[in-house]
């Protein structure tokens, strides 16, 4: 995997009614002829994603959204795919035609905007056709930005405005901040039929990249190694990161003194959820037969017969409560509307979540009652080694 993953982009979103320049805006900032453009209102029917580079921001993914005022039961449609991008939208760009006055959608949209917290601009499009007057008084108001994306006019103002807000957002580490130069960390990578083949999965080179950064030494190993290899290093290792699943066999291979924890809780740690994960852990013993348990993973992989979320984890956990509980699922961006008649939410480590969109997630979890965790979490919980999982990054 060479390019930056979407997960860990800055997410830059464009709304607006239908034909209000947000393709023509999107081309411009881009280079690129990304979206297709007409007079026709309601060219863009899907969301159109674009991954480039916005110095000093580093990788952003640009996001060209279907007017917010689409009708007839396809545009229904197009709009709920737009306020789910809104979910993940870190930085938002309203797109407003400068010739018309500003509308009910776009008061609506700044309203949403406002609501999740999310930093944003408007862009008055077509701005070549204002007097200067008109502009001087479009310039006055907040948050404002005029362009022509037909003339390229004011495109590298409004790029300047995007880092300037962008500016404040913050990544948290996810390992680098608990090792030092020079420590060993050992990786733990089990290969079943369910690992991808010849390649490890996105946390784990996500972690081997973080720890190199910061100056560690990552030694990977399989499962059934980890004895032999913390015997053949001079010094304990700083720190032990398995694959959740493997945590039981794990763990009774790594001495008390000795560091441990799993890529799932580093991940939700990284997200900004794992203080949830843990307490929601504990609705886990009070399930009842016949409860709804939902697992969610951030991610569409072909499943095999080994798949942590869709197999393991409903094994282990109905051993675990002896309870008949009834599991759902749901993969990639999907995500119900309705959590009341849930008991519970398992999510994966949201490795290919942007952090605000699974923060949302855990938001409409908290909001409808629902106790939500993740699986490294579930499953050291279940192994009895929670307080000593969490206790390196808690």
């Amino acid at each position: 995997m060479n390019g930056t993953p979407s997960a860990n982009r800055l997410h830059i979103g464009f709304f607006g009614r239908r034909n209000a320049g947000k393709s023509s805006v999107v081309n411009a900032i881009t280079g690129q002829e990304l979206s297709v453009v007409s007079d026709v209102s309601g060219t863009t029917t899907d969301p159109v994603t674009k991954a480039m580079e916005l110095l000093p921001i580093g990788p952003i993914l640009i996001i060209d959204t279907p007017g917010f005022d689409d009708e007839g039961s396809l545009g229904e449609l197009r709009v709920k795919k737009t306020k789910q991008i809104l979910n993940k939208t870190d930085v938002a760009i309203l797109v407003v035609d400068a010739t018309e006055k500003m509308s009910e959608t776009d008061h609506e949209l700044i309203q949403i905007f406002k609501s999740k917290g999310i930093s944003y601009l408007v862009v008055y499009n077509k701005c070549d056709l204002l007097s200067v007057k008109d502009m001087r008084s479009l310039m006055s108001e907040e948050n404002a930005v005029l362009v022509s994306a037909k003339d390229k006019k004011n495109i590298d103002q409004l790029k300047e405005k995007i880092i300037l807000i962008a500016g404040n957002t913050v990544e948290r580490p996810l390992v680098s901040d608990l090792v030092s130069r020079g420590d060993m960390i050992v990786l733990v990578v089990p290969i079943d039929s369910a690992a991808p083949k010849g390649r490890l999965i996105l946390p784990q080179q996500q972690v081997i990249r973080d720890l190199l950064d910061a100056g560690a030494i990552p030694i990977v190993v399989k499962e059934d190694g980890v004895t032999d290899a913390i015997k053949k290093l001079n010094v304990k290792p700083r720190m032990v990161i398995t694959d959740s699943q493997a945590f039981k066999e794990v763990s009774g291979q790594v001495e008390e003194g000795i560091d441990l924890t799993s890529f799932s809780i580093l991940m939700a740690r990284h997200k900004g959820f794992l203080e949830t994960a843990v307490s929601g852990i504990k609705a886990i013993d009070t399930l009842n037969d016949g409860d709804k348990v939902l697992i969610c993973e951030g991610c569409t992989h072909h499943r095999q017969c080994e798949d942590i979320g869709t197999v393991k984890i409903p094994a282990w956990l109905s051993k675990y409560t002896g309870k008949q509980l009834d599991f759902q699922y749901t993969s990639g961006g999907d995500f119900p509307n309705d959590l009341s008649n849930y008991k519970l939410i398992i999510h994966c480590g949201a490795c290919m979540l942007n952090e605000r969109e699974v923060l949302y997630r855990m938001k409409c979890a908290i909001d409808a009652g629902v106790p939500f965790t993740n699986y490294g979490t579930a499953i050291a919980y279940m192994n009895g080694i929670l307080e000593r999982s969490i206790k390196p990054v808690m």
